[in-house]
């Protein structure tokens, strides 16, 4: 996901349809992972939950603001990055 952001924004204005469609696709992943640590049977620590959705939160505001060309995209890729070294345990491309 995060790859097919990047790509997209590195392509330029005319892969624009396609940025569109990758940041769509991350925000729907962060939508499920809301969900996930919103259900009472989830099983991570409350505040690993609280963080994560927390860190949804921000993505969906960002990634609004991203589509209006008001913020920059290196904070997302930030903590798209930042989530998958953690679940791979730090072996993650940075």
């Amino acid at each position: 996901m995060t790859h097919r952001i990047k790509a997209a924004a590195e392509a330029g204005p005319n892969a624009y349809p396609r940025l569109v469609e990758a940041l769509h696709e991350n925000r729907k992943l962060w939508t499920m992972l809301a969900i996930d640590v919103a259900d009472s049977g989830n099983k991570l620590p409350p505040e690993l939950r609280a963080q994560i959705f927390y860190l949804a939160e921000f993505t969906q505001e960002h990634t609004g603001k991203l589509l209006a060309r008001k913020a920059r995209l290196a904070p997302l890729l930030e903590i798209n990055a930042a989530v998958m070294r953690g679940l791979s345990g730090g072996r993650a491309k940075r």
